[in-house]
């Protein structure tokens, strides 16, 4: 029985334990990832989310930080802080051979590899997967890159993806790392695969996370004519919009056909349309709004702005 298969499933916590977590509400989910180890040479957004993911699993992870350090740490001091909680973290220069032997000793150790380097930067580094499977036989590897082959050393930032798949509107700038953070919950995806498939096989293996391919998979509801101007939830629909309230904004999102009749009641509106909407909810204010829709179990909340 292999190594890793002992960690995930005979470390004190049976698999049974840990699918009954799961349906009970995730109450431990710090068990789940008990006793693999995660070494990261991730900085910036979404390498330092997905190590941030594994380790509230449970795992053990080491972040390698550059002497220069995480630009993260400086732009968003709090959000770096709690993406570090409960790792540890070192400063090691890997151009150096005393930094990077330090690195070969936290590898050896290792279950699971994440990086966010371009495939040119692994290989001068000799930590492309052909090297480093071949030094580490027992260890897996998730690197995040920006688009896939062949443009993988292509340059591009969660706005350049988001761009040139339709997801900004000008002049404004997206209100959230869209791209980064998909990117992350894949990256912790792609290696849960790769550990479980370990487990299973004893076979390590290799996936990379296109950036640029997340941001597609993002628009594929703009493509499909779902959320653009015309479609069901990109303003089509009266009983999926933003509206304006006598104080601030709502949103709501009475799809379903019993949400939709009990909304249409309760406004004692008699036909849908954008128009009655739009009155009905200049009547009172966004918290009157949200308070009312609590008590009529109804999808519609305050718009908070931050």
């Amino acid at each position: 029985m292999c190594q890793v298969y002992r960690k995930l499933f005979n470390s004190g916590v049976a698999l049974r334990r840990h699918s009954a977590l799961f349906f009970a509400g995730m109450s431990d989910q710090a068990e789940l990832l008990r006793g693999i180890n995660v070494v990261s040479l991730s900085i910036n957004t979404p390498g330092p989310v997905a190590a941030s993911r594994l380790a509230r699993l449970g795992a053990t992870v080491t972040k390698v930080e550059p002497p220069t350090g995480d630009p993260l740490k400086l732009f968003a001091r709090t959000w770096y802080d709690s993406l570090s909680s409960g790792q540890k973290i070192t400063t090691l220069d890997l151009k150096d051979a005393a930094g990077r032997g330090q690195l070969d000793v936290l590898l050896a150790n290792a279950d699971l590899l994440l990086a966010s380097y371009r495939p040119s930067a692994l290989r001068r580094l000799g930590l492309d997967w052909e090297t480093t499977h071949a030094r580490f036989p027992k260890l897996c590897f998730a690197g995040i890159i920006g688009y896939p082959p062949p443009d993988e050393e292509k340059s591009g930032h969660d706005l350049t993806y988001l761009a040139e798949t339709g997801l900004v509107t000008p002049p404004e700038i997206p209100s959230s790392l869209f791209v980064d953070l998909a990117g992350a919950e894949r990256c912790v995806s792609e290696a849960l695969a790769l550990l479980v498939h370990f487990a299973r096989t004893g076979e390590t293996g290799c996936a990379f996370i296109s950036l640029y391919e997340c941001a597609r998979a993002l628009s594929a509801p703009v493509s499909a004519g779902l959320t653009n101007h015309e479609g069901v939830l990109g303003g089509g629909s009266p009983f999926y919009g933003i509206y304006q309230a006598r104080d601030g904004w709502v949103a709501v999102a009475a799809l379903e056909p019993h949400f939709a009749q009990r909304l249409m009641a309760e406004l004692k509106l008699s036909k849908p349309e954008h128009a009655a909407f739009t009155r009905a909810f200049r009547e009172r204010s966004a918290d009157d709004w949200e308070k009312w829709a609590e008590e009529k179990d109804l999808p519609v909340v305050k718009i908070r702005q931050n």
